[in-house]
């Protein structure tokens, strides 16, 4: 299922973003709660703000495909930089209620995940397949694209409680 999800990520996206923009603007709605949902979210579902719904994450995102050759590494530190949402839900990463896990049964070890998450392929210490490595999932700046799910060839990684 999430692989399905993941594979239209982008539209979905599009399509919360500018929702939510039109709340903030022809609703009034305040940041302060807009902050708060955010940061929600992260004690829930992770680092999903920035990827999913976020209108100006939307806009860096078509701003960084201009540039595909650097876009693991502009992901890796884009998401550390100014937001209180970012900064909450990364922080939030660690603890949420969602991570991707992977079913040891199904994996074959191929590394296509850590080739697809920006996390472990600018880092050494994470893996999403690899023994005594640390989940990216649970990393700061890992912000729930599931790139990695999308990609695995067998359906082993999942986003799961």
């Amino acid at each position: 299922m999430f692989k399905k999800v993941a594979s239209v990520r982008r539209i979905i996206q599009a399509v919360l973003a500018v929702l939510l923009y039109l709340a903030i603007v022809y609703l009034n709605i305040n940041l302060l709660y807009v902050i708060l949902f955010g940061s929600a979210l992260g004690i829930v579902l992770g680092k999903v703000f920035c990827r999913w719904m976020c209108p100006i994450g939307l806009v860096m995102e078509v701003l960084m495909s201009l540039n595909p050759e650097n876009r693991q590494r502009q992901l890796y530190s884009y998401y550390k930089l100014g937001c209180p949402i970012a900064w909450i839900s990364g922080f939030l990463n660690r603890f949420s209620l969602f991570k991707v896990k992977r079913k040891a049964s199904l994996c074959v070890n191929c590394g296509v995940c850590d080739k697809a998450c920006y996390i472990a392929a600018l880092n050494p210490d994470y893996s999403l397949y690899k023994k005594n490595k640390a989940n990216p999932s649970v990393h700061y700046s890992c912000s729930k694209c599931l790139e990695c799910v999308k990609k695995c060839p067998t359906g082993s990684l999942g986003y799961t409680v």
